[in-house]
């Protein structure tokens, strides 16, 4: 705890040294967030060393007292500023997705406390979210999985609200159907 104090004081005041430690710790991290958005791994890359570009010069607006939370708070701030960096790239983009496989060395990004059965899921989440038509898998992202509400995507993307809604069911809709054809049903009741 005292060490993660004393990094993000670091980073406060601007100290490559300590910005060096909290870019190694929270990389993997940064870079799974992207990942959902920008699926080629050149250009996630770069779109988390753009974010974490954006954490350095603006960590003087990251306050938090040291707590037990501590590292949960920044982690949710490095989060936010991933997903808006990223979503920022695909509206540059005119959220056209990336089109391609996803690379084996993307699985091996170290990121601290997962376990190999929550990697797992992980990687069998983002192949089936990578189906998605593009404006399917943003909003199903956005909501799903990085908690935004239906106001917050709509603001973001400039969308209604209704068309949030609706893309994050028929994005249900779809991988609820995927899941179905994909995994045979066990009959645990059957002797």
């Amino acid at each position: 705890m005292e060490q993660l104090t004393t990094i993000i004081q670091g980073c406060i005041n601007k100290q490559p040294r300590c910005q060096k430690l909290l870019y190694e710790q929270y990389y993997g991290y940064a870079f799974k967030i992207v990942f959902r958005y920008i699926y080629r791994y050149e250009n996630a890359k770069d779109v988390v060393n753009d974010g974490f570009v954006k954490v350095f010069t603006r960590f003087d607006k990251f306050s938090c007292e040291e707590s037990e939370d501590q590292e949960k708070m920044l982690m949710g701030w490095i989060r936010k500023i991933m997903v808006n960096t990223a979503i920022d790239e695909l509206r540059r983009k005119n959220m056209i997705p990336e089109i391609g496989g996803i690379p084996e060395e993307v699985w091996e990004v170290p990121d601290v406390g997962q376990s190999a059965e929550q990697k797992l899921y992980y990687k069998e989440l983002i192949v089936l979210v990578k189906e998605l038509p593009p404006s399917y898998q943003v909003v199903f992202n956005m909501y799903v999985i990085d908690g935004f509400s239906h106001q917050e995507i709509a603001d973001k993307l400039n969308i209604s609200i209704g068309t949030s809604k609706s893309n994050l069911a028929k994005a249900r809709a779809y991988l609820q159907k995927k899941l179905n054809t994909d995994i045979p049903e066990i009959d645990v009741c059957s002797s």
